[in-house]
């Protein structure tokens, strides 16, 4: 059913009229041009199209628009602020976690849900967390250490709280 939607994205008032049952990935991506949203297998296998909704990350291929209503929606484009990176994005970069960028949104903002229910995660915990996004170029290692190097820069905050 078409109607108007109103939520936050990116700290920024959004209100779209759209049919509420499309996918937030497709409204993210087409309506609102978070290309930064990836499609990966549009399943809920691989996370690609992670995102954060109220804090916690979600995959948007499997969410409905109106899911959103009324909430806090952040994308990858909304991770950093003031013209800063936020410490997971340096991280990445500085850990060579980043190589055909494809997965990278999805695992930043998976890890920053991460970080954001557990301040000082150990290498297992983040292992365990990050179970299901996936990396098509094998770079977990480098993943888990950019992950494990941000929290311990981050002192256990998420720079948006």
């Amino acid at each position: 059913m078409e109607r108007s939607i109103q939520f936050t994205l990116n700290r920024r008032p959004v209100q779209l009229k759209t049919d509420d049952e499309r996918t937030l990935l497709w409204v993210l991506r087409t309506d609102l041009g978070m290309t930064g949203v990836k499609y990966g297998c549009g399943e809920n296998h691989c996370g690609a199209c992670t995102i954060i909704v109220d804090g916690r990350s979600v995959r948007s291929c499997m969410v409905p628009v109106k899911f959103v209503e009324g909430k806090e929606v952040m994308t990858i484009e909304g991770l950093a602020e003031n013209g800063q990176l936020h410490p997971l994005q340096k991280a990445f970069m500085e850990h060579g976690a980043v190589q055909c960028g494809f997965c990278t949104p999805g695992m930043i903002l998976k890890a920053y849900s991460i970080l954001a229910e557990n301040r000082q995660p150990s290498r297992e915990e983040i292992i365990k967390s990050m179970d299901g996004e996936l990396c098509r170029c094998g770079t977990y290692n480098r993943i888990i250490d950019a992950v494990q190097a941000a929290a311990g820069e981050m002192k256990g905050g998420t720079h948006h709280e």
